[in-house]
């Protein structure tokens, strides 16, 4: 019997170091991973680990849903794109998942999704935002992308960004 509970114990003790591993990586990466050939690999030497063990835990993290995504998010205006904006498009319900999927597959379009109309002020339930040089530029690229949904949307605006705000996710307190 005791050997039985104490491996319970033992296996408890475990989960609860994942755990708190699992939190640590979050907290070392909310706010981004350095500019290096091997970012898991500086994680792991921060956090006192092998960089086979970060990347699972990642890995086990993205596959249940802790997390969502990991993914670069550039700073635009340091790139040379000044000119930022967000398209709205009128899609039927009906088209908006397919017109949805080839608008985000575009390389002129940085992210896109779904959003509920707001009528009768707000038509639009499909946002797609991109990025230029130029507000020429952006015009530009929008007007490729209406010509390619051609009859699939009953309209679009444009909606230029004004100002920079701090884009962040959600972040956890250490």
């Amino acid at each position: 019997m005791s050997a039985c509970i104490s491996r319970s114990s033992d296996m408890a003790a475990a989960e609860q170091d994942i755990a708190e591993l699992d939190r640590r990586i979050v907290l070392a990466t909310q706010a981004g991973l350095p500019l290096d050939a091997r970012p898991y690999h500086w994680l792991a030497s921060q956090l006192g680990v092998a960089p086979e063990l970060v990347m699972e835990r990642l890995r086990a993290m993205l596959d249940d849903g802790r997390i969502r995504r990991i993914g670069v998010v550039p700073n635009h205006y340091r790139l040379g794109y000044v000119a930022n904006a967000m398209s709205v498009w009128d899609v039927p319900d009906e088209h908006i998942e397919a017109v949805g999927r080839e608008v985000g597959g575009l390389d002129i379009v940085s992210h896109c999704y779904r959003r509920p109309r707001r009528l009768p002020d707000w038509p639009y339930n499909l946002f797609a935002m991109v990025h230029g040089h130029s507000r020429e530029e952006v015009t530009e690229k929008i007007d490729d992308i209406a010509r390619l949904l051609g009859h699939r949307v009953r309209g679009h605006d444009i909606l230029f960004s004004t100002r920079i705000l701090k884009k962040t996710g959600l972040r956890i307190g250490g």
